[in-house]
């Protein structure tokens, strides 16, 4: 693996910090592109970009601490801190499920508050929010982190012993939960754009887009490790987790969201023709 990208003196940078800014980046500058495609102007976009980027960062660390509170204990400042207490610069540990659930909750909140069209602006962010998601992956595969279950499938890596993942599973194969993750995240970005030449009403793309990623998600997830305290049932040798029973009802809310937002638009169309 790769975890660190470049040393500077004491400071190293990260190669999955270094990739989580470029995904957020990439996801900006694509949404300014589709923004103005779309006759839309960007001068919300600056904003936004900053709301959602915070709120993501948020949203990911705090469901990262609620998993691993034990890790914590004793010198709960390091929960927030930049400088931890061992010495050590930054703030290891996030998870993208809760950055992407705060962050869609602040957005909606800014967007509706600006008095913007929330599902025009949802639809223009949407595949951004993918394409990020895919490059973010990429990071965490080459920091050894968010890693899968001991695998015998010829896909299966076995991580240095100075990740996280090789020192939970010291010279064992692992399944890249990672890159998979990445995959659907690249696959759901060009889905979504080539879907839009069916789209009928605004809301379109956002809400296919939660739809995607929850069912890609909970998939996904019976590969990855998880602690225990992360498991919220067992059914056989398949076990669940608190993240898949968030994907299902953010699966199921799209999914609702998105038929309202169809029928909506078409009793819109037939009052008008009337």
């Amino acid at each position: 693996m790769f975890p660190v990208l470049i040393e500077l003196g004491p400071v190293a940078v990260r190669t999955y910090g270094f990739l989580l800014a470029l995904s957020f980046i990439a996801g900006i500058l694509f949404s300014a592109r589709r923004a103005k495609k779309n006759g839309l102007g960007i001068q919300w976009l600056p904003d936004l970009s900053l709301i959602i980027l915070i709120s993501a960062i948020v949203g990911s660390r705090f469901f990262y601490v609620i998993y691993h509170l034990e890790e914590f204990e004793g010198h709960l400042l390091d929960m927030i801190n930049p400088i931890q207490s061992t010495g050590e610069i930054g703030i290891g540990g996030l998870s993208m499920f809760g950055g992407l659930v705060l962050s869609v909750i602040c957005g909606v909140i800014y967007a509706r508050a600006k008095k913007l069209n929330v599902w025009r602006i949802g639809d223009i962010l949407a595949p951004s929010i993918m394409l990020g998601l895919g490059i973010a992956r990429i990071g965490c595969f080459l920091n050894g982190c968010c890693f899968g279950q001991p695998s015998q499938s010829c896909f299966a890596v076995i991580f240095p012993p100075d990740s996280a993942a090789g020192y939970m599973f010291p010279d064992t194969p692992i399944f890249p939960v990672q890159l998979a993750a990445a995959f659907y995240g690249f696959l759901i970005f060009g889905i979504l754009l080539a879907l839009e030449k069916f789209k009928r009403f605004h809301g379109f793309t956002f809400w296919l887009m939660l739809v995607f990623y929850s069912l890609a998600r909970f998939i996904v997830d019976f590969f990855r490790y998880y602690e225990e305290s992360a498991i919220v049932a067992k059914i056989g040798n398949a076990q669940f987790t608190i993240n898949q029973a968030l994907g299902v009802l953010i699966f199921l809310f799209s999914l609702f969201m998105w038929n309202h937002l169809r029928k909506k638009s078409k009793t819109k169309l037939s009052i008008k023709s009337d």
